[in-house]
């Protein structure tokens, strides 16, 4: 799944999950309130620069060790893999110009920590009695795991009603793509409500991650409820996308980074895709390659799907192709010819049926 680029947070939560060691040490230290300030790290320049003091110990980490290690004041530096304790009892200096919204002195050192290099740290304050962690100007509370449940189960409900919308605006696009009457509303509307799916998604991985294998419910019903959505989106954005020195995976990645605000404006999207900005898209007609029909036709590869849309250069050509012409296509028979026939036919009138029904 493509993360989005505040996404370090949730590739950290995966390592310190429940039932991980080093969740077992953080944890210990919450229970015991004793607080701790963690440095992860493998960067020797860094520790020189921002370390002081303490004593070198570089044994492997187990969570005892980090429990009783975390009794002593001062900060506890970690291998980046954390499977290692390099040194315990030091005091972490970092450049004090740099900027920090935190009131309490361990997190505020932590804060201009990983602002400066960038690193994982993690503070546990022994007043508040939570978990902290700070990557780059990043910052991320880790909260309790039955919390984290009941807003995951809320948020695979309001994903449920956001694809119920995405798959009624792909439906219709369905049908207009085989009629010819596909304009760049039907594009744009489709592109963000999958977009919109998507940012849903990107916190439902987030909460997955920071649940561990108590997550694995929710996992479950998330792969269920998105399936190919993704490669989707990725296949209009190659049938309608006017940019040719960006490849769809690259338009498609830009389209994500765009925030929720952003995304509500379709211009924002149209203009990633290439196109002008016109007053009303709906009356601008666009047509499809045809790249995402296509690839639906069971056993198609995608070099002869490539070859269709690069010999004909419409679908709607295609659609009107004869057997022969078909044929006359490199890599297409006579039997593979007759195949894509019927199954576009058949795939037309499934469409047809799908928005009657819905």
């Amino acid at each position: 799944m493509r993360l989005k680029n505040d996404d370090k947070i949730t590739e950290i939560l995966r390592k310190i999950a429940p039932g991980t060691p080093i969740r077992d040490g953080l944890e210990n230290i919450l229970k015991a309130r004793t607080g701790a300030l963690l440095l992860f790290t493998d960067n020797e320049e860094y520790i020189k620069q921002i370390v002081d003091g303490g004593f070198y110990i570089n044994e492997d980490y187990t969570s005892a060790k980090l429990y009783e290690l975390a009794k002593m004041d001062g900060a506890i530096v970690l291998s980046g893999d954390m499977k290692r304790i390099i040194c315990a009892n030091a005091q972490l200096i970092p450049s004090s110009e740099i900027t920090t919204v935190e009131t309490g002195t361990r997190h505020r050192t932590a804060e201009r920590t990983a602002k400066q290099t960038g690193e994982l740290v993690i503070s546990i304050s022994q007043r508040r009695n939570i978990i902290t962690i700070f990557i780059d100007s990043e910052r991320y509370i880790l909260e309790d795991t039955e919390v984290v449940l009941n807003k995951a189960n809320q948020a695979i409900q309001t994903l449920e009603k956001y694809k119920k919308v995405f798959d009624s605006k792909l439906n219709i696009l369905n049908e207009y793509e085989f009629n010819d009457i596909v304009t760049l509303e039907n594009v744009l509307s489709v592109i963000q409500r999958a977009e919109m799916v998507m940012q849903i998604v990107n916190e439902i991985e987030r909460q997955i991650a920071e649940l561990g294998d108590d997550g694995r419910l929710v996992d479950m019903q998330l792969e269920q409820l998105i399936g190919g959505i993704e490669k989707e989106e990725e296949l209009i954005i190659k049938d309608y996308s006017i940019v040719e020195e960006k490849s769809s995976e690259k338009i498609l990645q830009e389209i994500a980074d765009l925030s929720y605000e952003e995304l509500l404006n379709e211009q924002n999207i149209a203009k990633i895709l290439g196109y002008d900005i016109f007053s009303d898209f709906d009356e601008a007609y666009v047509y499809t390659r045809g790249y995402r029909i296509l690839s639906k036709i069971p056993r198609m590869p995608n070099s002869i799907v490539e070859n269709l849309v690069q010999g004909f250069k419409s679908f709607q050509h295609i659609i009107d192709a004869s057997i022969e012409d078909l044929d006359n296509v490199e890599g297409i028979g006579e039997v593979r010819a007759r195949n894509i026939k019927t199954s576009l036919k058949r795939m037309q009138e499934q469409f047809v049926f799908d928005n009657i029904i819905n």
